[in-house]
């Protein structure tokens, strides 16, 4: 009886991070790309490999305190220019947004946005593809109000 629980558990422990596997494929290949823009960030780390420590130029904005809060979960909308870079465009206090534009669900620390994630693992040796990367490449995703964004790469100005 105790084989048959623990292959059962198994099964439904796999079948879950396949699942969550599968949103993650799908997001990227379905996802709307935008661009952050990053702000001047902390070099590689030479301790930990071949990685970048990440600002995003949205970083810098103050957030009004009528929108902190005690989780400090902060909704930022941005909406994509031409040339498919963030702009922000308001903070607000619930998800709904109108077409064209995205949620990102930011932190807020000490009335500053904290957005995620704030580094980018790369390939070692590779590290001269990435020191002139201008932009965070993203794809967010707006199904059913289940707003998700994912840091799938970085872009140099030519974007």
């Amino acid at each position: 009886m105790r084989q048959k629980l623990l292959i059962f558990f198994s099964i439904i422990v796999l079948a879950s991070i396949n699942y969550a596997i599968y949103e993650k494929e799908q997001l990227k290949a379905n996802g709307e790309t935008i661009l952050l823009e990053l702000a001047p960030r902390d070099p590689r780390s030479l301790m930990q490999g071949d990685y970048m420590r990440l600002r995003f130029a949205l970083d810098r904005i103050n957030v009004p305190k009528k929108f902190r809060n005690k989780n400090s979960k902060i909704y930022m909308v941005i909406k994509s220019d031409e040339n498919q870079i963030a702009q922000f465009i308001r903070f607000q206090n619930n998800q709904k947004i109108v077409d064209g534009e995205n949620l990102l669900i930011v932190r807020g620390k000490h009335g500053r946005i904290d957005i995620k994630p704030d580094s980018y693992f790369f390939q070692e040796g590779h590290a001269s593809h990435y020191q002139d990367a201008k932009y965070g490449v993203f794809k967010f995703s707006s199904k059913d109000s289940k707003h998700e964004h994912m840091l799938i790469g970085l872009a140099d100005e030519d974007r």
